[in-house]
């Protein structure tokens, strides 16, 4: 386990927050993804624009109810990596490790009043198993359930057999809805599902 903790995300971490997509992207949809989609989600050209939206989100969230929580190493112990330094006389020496979008739900069989939604979660592929997605899960469940939500979705890949372990060891559980990303070709995905407050 690494030591870290989560705060919310500032603008000046847009370009991290694109660069740890990226990265898990590459690392875990590798052979889920056809080729040619995986290349195109992942340039240089894409990072730039998730950037933007990472931007956008952060400084102009649709609702006060979208959240984007950071997740960072604690000061010294990792060595400094540039690429990975987040600015900031707070968090001089930390590194950005992952971060977590979340809020309403989107599908339109939930009700974005109580339903919310784990958007995207992410973790650099080198210090994935070292706390820091559970962290990100704690505190988005933590913030969703202050927010009025009672229980929250996600969806994952078929056969992102490691995203769904992750899940399903934090409490999270299949609620039987089923879809297709166009990708191409099809691309199966799972629904998930946890209670956020005993009232769900």
């Amino acid at each position: 386990m690494t030591a870290g903790f989560v705060r919310e995300a500032r603008a000046s971490d847009a370009a991290g927050l694109a660069r740890v997509q990226v990265a898990s992207w590459r690392a875990s949809l590798a052979g889920l993804l056809p080729d040619a989609v995986l290349a195109e989600l992942t340039s240089a050209e894409a990072e730039q624009r998730w950037a933007g939206r990472w931007l956008e989100a952060i400084t102009k969230p649709p609702t006060s109810r979208h959240r984007v929580h950071v997740a960072a190493t604690q000061p010294g112990s990792l060595p400094s990596i540039e690429s990975r330094s987040i600015p900031g006389p707070a968090t001089e020496a930390a590194e950005l490790a992952g971060f977590a979008a979340a809020g309403p739900a989107t599908d339109a069989d939930l009700w974005p009043g109580t339903d919310a939604e784990l958007y995207e979660l992410h973790v650099l592929p080198e210090l994935t198993g070292q706390g820091h997605g559970g962290r990100l899960l704690h505190a988005v469940a933590d913030t969703l359930a202050e927010d009025g939500f009672r229980t929250a979705y996600t969806w994952a890949l078929s056969a992102d057999d490691s995203r769904l372990e992750f899940l399903e060891s934090a409490g999270w559980a299949p609620d039987g809805s089923h879809g297709n990303l166009d990708m191409g070709e099809k691309v199966p995905v799972v629904r998930l599902h946890t209670r956020l407050s005993p009232e769900a």
